[in-house]
């Protein structure tokens, strides 16, 4: 079945000039073609991603229009104004994704507004709510290695697409025959028509008032002397997050060159993602020399925000996303309180995934933190129950170890636009009083304990790397653990039984053990790879590190 399509595609006019050459190249190697065309990138919540090239399991024109004619059967169930919001990243082929998308959406009578530059995550999810849209679509492939790119699907509340929303539109797309069943038009022809819009100044104004209005002590930046060093990792940030901080009166900025411009071939790391070392050394480097107080990253769709905070001795340390929810939630309280803004009974959410450290936090200030499932939808959804109720102002702060930061209504996705903001704000803040954001952490960890909150992943590459992973998640449900590296196992929390965690079926298990450590397993709902999440506590640094290896090494063996 699959040579059979693999002919078709040959036989096909492409219309990408890379397809055809990437074809040739493995007509002898039917393992090749296997991976290209034995299965089809599945649509799910996330929409979709891959690696760019030929072939049904690969991000491509054909696969984008047929997703595209999929999202546009099922808009056109939905009345309201039939009209779809579309951004893109930095990546390879993202604008010309985008573009093909539009042509689609406007072939069947659905109206388009389109950035007329890339722009991030949050401003796609702010533009779907702002035109009052039926869907949004995010072309971006978020932090991955340059060789991949994606489809981010988006409801009429700027949150990623639900579940049941998704499923439908999954059906449509196996209707749709991949290289002819999806409408086509050219974009030039759906701007004549007046199908496709561009997104105007007001929308794009209206974003950044609303991040803007979420300043916890405004003008106080403006005169700390804040020095800043910050890499847009060659993604969509540089503009958005530069006019937000020049804004609120940062303007001591050194962008680290070689990672300013968008460049979808990310030539300064292979994986462009501020959680990890590699993707900062140019920052950091730079950040040495100019003596930053503050070294900042986001990554190439602007979702995510990672810093250095510069210690006593002049180094600089990396910030969890852990920490610097924590630190954030610390910051958002504290600054409300004293500035009267603090709503009545507030709330904020975080993932199950994330520290506990983030409730004892919470529990001081009085604030209810509520438990959701990893992904940043699910903290959507707790705003717009919120806000269903009236009630939308109680919402203050929701974040994921990830590095996904949001405080406000405004958009349904993680923002690092706000969370860069928040970052600067805070750093600035402390600047101002003789402290720092080190500083304050460590007054966190003496105050609540000294927590360590650790990832691990493990790949499982190839068309059976799936089904790997679920028999790894099957044998922990068989043979359920007694302990993990002498540590007994005290509760066991497995969220496919969703009557017992008041929460959606997820393919989570958490172990309560002694010591107050836990251990969560979790395959990633975007990439091939499971996830172990550690926490442990010590007296200090070394101890929780200790007890953390301890129980990884215990673990690894099983995904090996």
């Amino acid at each position: 079945m699959f040579k059979e399509e693999y002919l078709r595609w040959m036989d096909a006019d492409l219309l990408d000039p890379d397809l055809k050459p990437e074809l040739l190249s493995v007509k002898d190697d039917e393992e090749a073609i296997k991976d290209r065309f034995a299965v089809s990138l599945k649509f799910g919540t996330a929409g979709l991603r891959g690696t760019l090239g030929a072939g049904t399991n690969r991000m491509n024109i054909w696969v984008v229009r047929q997703a595209t004619q999929g999202l546009a059967n099922w808009v056109k169930t939905q009345g309201g104004n039939q009209t779809v919001a579309i951004s893109y990243d930095s990546r390879l082929k993202s604008d010309v994704f985008a573009k093909e998308a539009a042509g689609v959406l406007a072939a069947n009578g659905i109206n388009v507004r389109i950035y007329d530059a890339l722009m991030p995550v949050p401003a796609l999810s702010f533009a779907t709510r702002y035109y009052k849209c039926n869907a949004g679509i995010m072309v971006t492939a978020s932090h991955n290695p340059a060789k991949y790119n994606g489809y981010k699907a988006y409801g009429p509340d700027g949150c990623q697409m639900t579940d049941d929303a998704a499923a439908i539109v999954y059906d449509e797309i196996q209707k749709t025959d991949v290289l002819t069943g999806a409408k086509t038009m050219s974009f030039a022809a759906g701007v004549e028509k007046g199908l496709i819009k561009f997104v105007q100044d007001d929308c794009k104004d209206a974003f950044y008032q609303a991040i803007e209005d979420r300043q916890v002590r405004p003008g106080l930046a403006k005169d700390a002397g804040l020095k800043l060093v910050y890499s847009p990792l060659n993604g969509t940030g540089l503009v958005p997050v530069t006019r937000v901080l020049n804004d609120m009166g940062i303007t001591d900025i050194t962008i680290v060159p070689e990672q300013e411009y968008p460049n979808g071939y990310f030539t300064t790391c292979s994986y462009p993602n501020p959680e990890i070392y590699e993707a900062l050394e140019y920052g950091l480097k730079l950040a040495e020399k100019t003596g930053a107080d503050l070294m900042l990253a986001t990554d190439p769709d602007a979702d995510r925000v990672g810093i250095a905070m510069k210690c006593p001795d002049g180094s600089y340390e990396l910030v969890s996303g852990n920490e610097m929810g924590v630190l954030l939630l610390d910051y958002i309280c504290a600054g409300r309180i004293e500035k009267g803004t603090m709503p009545k009974n507030p709330v904020a959410v975080m993932s199950i995934v994330s520290t506990p450290l983030a409730d004892k936090v919470a529990e001081h200030y009085g604030v209810e933190l509520r438990h959701v499932l990893t992904g940043f939808k699910w903290i959507g959804d707790q705003i717009a129950s919120l806000e269903a109720a009236g009630e939308v102002d109680r919402f203050i702060f929701g974040f994921e170890e990830s590095y996904g930061y949001l405080a406000g209504p405004y958009v349904r996705d993680k923002d690092a636009v706000i969370g860069s903001m928040l970052i600067c704000e805070m750093a600035a803040y402390y600047r101002s009083i003789g402290s720092s954001i080190k500083q304050r952490l460590e007054e966190i960890y003496a105050e609540y304990g000294r927590y360590l909150n650790k990832v691990d992943s493990f790949e499982f590459p190839g068309l059976t790397g799936m089904d790997k992973m679920q028999a790894i998640m099957d044998d922990f449900r068989k043979n359920p653990p007694k302990e993990f590296a002498g540590k007994k196992v005290l509760s066991v929390t497995d969220y496919t039984d969703s009557e017992s965690t008041g929460l959606p079926k997820a393919n989570v298990l958490i172990y309560g053990l002694e010591d107050d450590a836990t251990v969560v397993v979790r395959p990633s709902g975007t990439e091939p790879k499971i996830k172990t999440y550690f926490t442990t506590t010590g007296k200090d640094l070394a101890e929780a590190t200790a007890k953390k290896e301890e129980l990884a090494a215990a673990l690894k063996p099983v995904f090996s």
